[in-house]
């Protein structure tokens, strides 16, 4: 099984290549386009990580995102709309673009790979999958990891709900134990003051 990574659109974007096990390839946008945290599809990467196997997209068996847009849109909304009229401006600024580019991730992944590699839309397509935020962190952990078994504890800002979540790592299994949901989250609170201290 030949799996291709993608992480793009909200900073840091990058490509990983999974070969069966292995880990074959992997590499940040940012240090072909020297752009600090560029977020534009990692095109560079996925063709770094491609050559280093000596394979074409072609080859690949799937191709997966990083978490799900629906949900995280569906998040979006509700808080908007929970938080409303605060927050208008905010909205009016995040909407368009969710609708123009965010919530329709496959179709742009779709396009912008076989338009550069020359493919049918199609056939790239029906390779792309999108798994959740905090199972993305976890597996990225877990799977290279030399345990056999393992809890994994996973804290960011927010995927699309979890904020903080359990699991538990078996062979080629995790499960999720417990989560913690939006707005609860360290990350954020980490995000606020290191914002109020002056940082981006």
């Amino acid at each position: 099984m030949k799996v291709l990574g993608v992480s793009a659109f909200y900073h840091d974007s990058a490509a990983s290549l999974v070969i069966d096990n292995d880990i074959i390839a992997a590499a940040q946008e940012e240090r072909f386009t020297r752009k600090k945290h560029d977020s534009e599809f990692p095109i560079n990467a996925v063709k770094y990580c491609l050559n280093e196997a000596s394979l074409s997209i072609s080859d690949i068996d799937n191709i997966v995102f990083y978490d799900k847009p629906f949900i995280k849109f569906e998040r979006l909304l509700e808080t908007y709309l929970q938080e409303s009229p605060k927050g208008l401006r905010s909205y009016l600024m995040a909407i368009p673009v969710w609708l123009k580019e965010k919530l329709f991730l496959k179709h742009t992944i779709a396009k912008i790979l076989a338009e550069e590699f020359d493919l049918k839309r199609k056939d790239i397509n029906q390779k792309i999958l999108f798994t959740e935020h905090h199972i993305s962190h976890a597996a990225s952990a877990f799977y290279p990891s030399p345990f056999e078994d393992a809890a994994i504890l996973t804290i960011d800002g927010v995927g699309e709900w979890s904020t903080t979540s359990l699991a538990y790592g078996k062979g080629n299994e995790i499960s999720v134990l417990s989560e913690i949901h939006f707005p609860h989250s360290l990350g954020l609170l980490y995000s606020a003051f290191t914002y109020y201290t002056g940082f981006k």
